[in-house]
């Protein structure tokens, strides 16, 4: 019988988008292949605790997994402990877990997105799904993804972007420099943050002090960007050193804008797979989209988000995702499902991607 090798799926995390996480791990988990993958599963906590959890995946997203694998005494890891003596036998003891062979962190935002694990794992020298620590850092920073946008001549909305020390000290300057650079409305949003979290469409000077003190709530660098009155496409990545796109999607909102009450609690936005645009367009949307993943040194998977204009189809991208959701409803699985790859093949796919760049990145070190 042929090995089969031991994914540990991280879920939850300390960022605001630790209820999404605990979605998308436990649709991962319900659709890796059993027949060859072993599965085994780590919660981290809104607090930072570690807990390795071995019960119903079914209560992954309701949260009563936490109090079932405290129940269980396992041991438990605090962000104040020492992980030192872990990381020198983390390849075979991952919080208790034995013989890791990949690391599926299924995490999204700050602390699981932009680096921060990522470079745990490379400490640790354990194989895992997604971009490494540079691709992830700077996809989560939208204003240095903006730089690199504009480097590579990438088309995207004007842009200015402002300090929370800032916009505490004098709102009112602020304002001014915003009202002198766009025309209402405009979108203010966090500079580090994922899932629409923090993210406001000001239409006057009011609406504007409320969408900085409230993006500023989340980041301490706040965004605001010129509006487009275009329809929000999609496109999805996959691959290390030669990426390829898949089919392009697009998203129709139930609110005024795909917010984080549109992405996952009214339920009434809709997916529109493929998407209707025409044929020279969903081409450059594509092209587009595997040009910023190489540019950013993503590996392994992103969505890549993008605005087409209603009047002249003039394509501008918005913004990069290296953990994009994998809940029943994401767009990253199902653009690669109506392009031929199952959720389960997906999967399997990172899961390849993963170890090849693991050793890609240990033959580099050797040679």
């Amino acid at each position: 019988m042929s090995h089969k090798r031991k994914v540990l799926v991280i879920f939850g995390g300390k960022s605001s988008e630790h209820e999404i996480s605990r979605i998308s791990a436990a649709s991962v988990i319900k659709n890796i292949d059993t027949e060859k993958f072993e599965v085994a599963m780590l919660g981290i906590t809104k607090e930072g605790k570690w807990l390795p959890y071995n019960g119903d995946v079914e209560m992954i997203p309701t949260g009563q997994w936490e109090e079932l694998s405290l129940k269980s005494r396992v041991q438990v890891l605090g962000e104040k402990d020492n992980l030192i003596n872990y990381l020198s036998d983390c390849k075979t003891n991952f919080s208790g877990i034995d013989n890791i062979d990949v690391v599926f962190p299924v995490l999204h935002g700050c602390n699981g997105e932009d680096g921060t694990i990522q470079g745990f794992f490379e400490l640790a020298s354990i194989p895992y799904v997604g971009c490494g620590v540079l691709g992830s850092a700077l996809c989560m920073d939208k204003v240095y993804t903006k730089m690199v946008f504009e480097k590579i001549g990438i088309p995207q909305a004007r842009h200015l972007h402002f300090t929370r020390k800032e916009i505490e000290r004098d709102i009112s300057q602020i304002s001014d420099k915003i009202e002198a650079e766009f025309d209402y409305p405009v979108f203010v949003k966090p500079s580090n943050a994922g899932s629409s979290v923090g993210v406001s469409k000001a239409s006057n000077k009011n609406e504007l002090f409320r969408a900085l003190n409230y993006a500023s709530r989340y980041d301490k660098k706040v965004m605001v960007e010129e509006f487009i009155n275009g329809r929000e496409v999609e496109c999805a990545v996959l691959g290390n050193d030669e990426p390829i796109a898949s089919i392009v999607g697009e998203i129709v909102p139930s609110n005024d804008f795909y917010d984080y009450k549109a992405k996952y609690i009214d339920n009434k936005s809709k997916m529109i797979i493929p998407a209707d645009l025409p044929k020279d367009t969903v081409e450059k949307v594509r092209d587009y989209a595997v040009k910023a993943f190489k540019a950013l040194d993503c590996s392994g998977l992103s969505r890549v988000d993008f605005f087409v204009d209603k009047e002249t189809d003039a394509v501008f991208i918005n913004e990069i995702n290296t953990m994009p959701g994998f809940t029943s409803i994401s767009m990253y699985p199902a653009l690669w499902e109506a392009s031929g790859i199952s959720y389960g093949e997906l999967i399997e796919r990172l899961i390849d991607l993963a170890v090849e760049r693991y050793e890609d990145n240990k033959k580099q070190i050797n040679d």
